[in-house]
């Protein structure tokens, strides 16, 4: 968030693995890099826009060359367990019921199945909408650019690599109040985000359309009669866009995501429970794991004068589980401290911590608890993780 706080330097506070993925896309073509906001940067000071389709193939790549054993189509079923201890997990794939044993276990799923199975203390908040994006194709991006700039509407502006080419547009989002009544009533009864990005030229890479569900997603039932009210939004939002914005009257849908989308399934108690004065106030930890700085509620919430937080160790850790960790949705009581830790680098970084953590304890044969931080701090370092928990006082 540097670029909304006057005289805070620009800095980049993750790296690892998930810049990795970043320079292994855009030697694909699948991303816009670093995009610096023109418009809208009190909100967030860098658009990093991404080909989700390439993005598969690209970490799956990664995968395969890291000598990654992968299961897909793959249904985790149960758990083998001992007092706090996960001994195996059964799984159900074309090829039969099975147990897949380890010394370590992380669970990233979002809905948490595998901590719930194991036993691990959890709620369901139900605080999010559901959501599926599309991919818009047949479209024109400066049209719809000219469309938001006649109604005064833009709100933010990106420009990146796009088809090849630099200083393109990558990211629009409007100011709803401003757009003509029609195309704003009509999204908001879709719950279509006014925001879209992309990569490539005719092209509109992300249009997410929201429900909140009256129940949490983890109900199967619930979430089958949620999928299809999604898909009945995504075909409205095409009607909205041929309709109402020049450019766009071929509009088609080129992608969707194969099921809905979560924010949060099951909420697991961990060691720490990360507060929201943790993160506005810049808090960092004597177990940090990694450095972040951004909230999606801003400018509303901001990290104080530009600075980050840290990811607590301990704030991994389910109570009650001696080998398992998790991240990303998982984690963080507070909605609006969740608003930052459930956002995608976060979790990106998150992830890269607790595999990290993961392989050491399974190399040592030890528990999540009993690793040394000392140990994995200069893992992580050496891995290229930022860690800030020396620059001010933690705890």
């Amino acid at each position: 968030m540097w670029k909304a706080f006057p005289g805070v330097e620009k800095r980049q506070v993750v790296k690892g693995i998930p810049q990795e993925i970043v320079d292994r896309l855009a030697d694909a073509g699948g991303t816009s890099g670093h995009a610096e906001m023109l418009l809208g940067y009190d909100y967030d000071s860098v658009c990093t826009a991404i080909d989700t389709e390439i993005y598969k193939r690209v970490v799956f790549e990664m995968l395969d060359e890291a000598g990654v054993l992968v299961h897909v189509n793959t249904l985790l079923t149960g758990v083998v367990k001992e007092e706090g201890w996960i001994k195996g997990v059964t799984a159900e794939s074309h090829s039969g019921h099975e147990v897949i044993y380890a010394n370590a276990y992380i669970d990233t799923s979002g809905y948490g199945d595998l901590a719930a199975h194991a036993g691990a203390q959890f709620s369901e908040p139900n605080d999010y909408p559901v959501a599926n994006s599309i991919g818009v194709g047949g479209v024109d991006v400066e049209q719809y650019h000219a469309f938001l700039e006649s109604n005064g509407a833009v709100a933010h502006y990106a420009e990146g690599w796009r088809s090849g080419k630099e200083r393109q547009i990558v990211r629009l989002q409007a100011i709803s109040k401003k757009l003509p009544d029609e195309f704003r009533a009509g999204s908001r009864e879709i719950g279509m985000a006014s925001v879209i990005t992309t990569v490539h030229d005719d092209y509109f890479m992300f249009v997410k359309l929201n429900y909140k569900m009256p129940v949490s997603p983890i109900n199967r039932n619930e979430a089958a009669k949620a999928e299809l009210e999604l898909r009945k939004r995504q075909a409205k939002a095409i009607d909205l866009f041929r309709k109402y914005v020049p450019g766009c009257e071929k509009a088609f849908i080129a992608r969707s995501s194969p099921s809905l989308c979560i924010r949060r399934g099951r909420l697991v108690t961990c060691d720490y429970d990360i507060t929201i004065d943790d993160v506005l106030n810049g808090r960092h930890f004597d177990d940090d794991v990694m450095a972040y700085g951004f909230h999606d509620n801003a400018p509303r919430l901001q990290i104080k004068d530009g600075g980050t937080y840290g990811i607590p160790y301990r704030a991994l850790l389910p109570v009650g589980l001696d080998n398992l960790l998790v991240a990303g949705m998982l984690i963080t009581s507070n909605h609006d401290a969740h608003m930052s830790t459930r956002n995608t680098v976060c979790c990106m970084g998150q992830g890269q911590a607790a595999g990290t953590a993961a392989a050491l304890c399974a190399d040592r044969g030890c528990g999540v608890r009993t690793l040394p931080y000392s140990y994995l701090r200069t893992v992580l370092e050496e891995n290229d993780v930022i860690l800030e928990n020396d620059l001010v006082g933690s705890r």
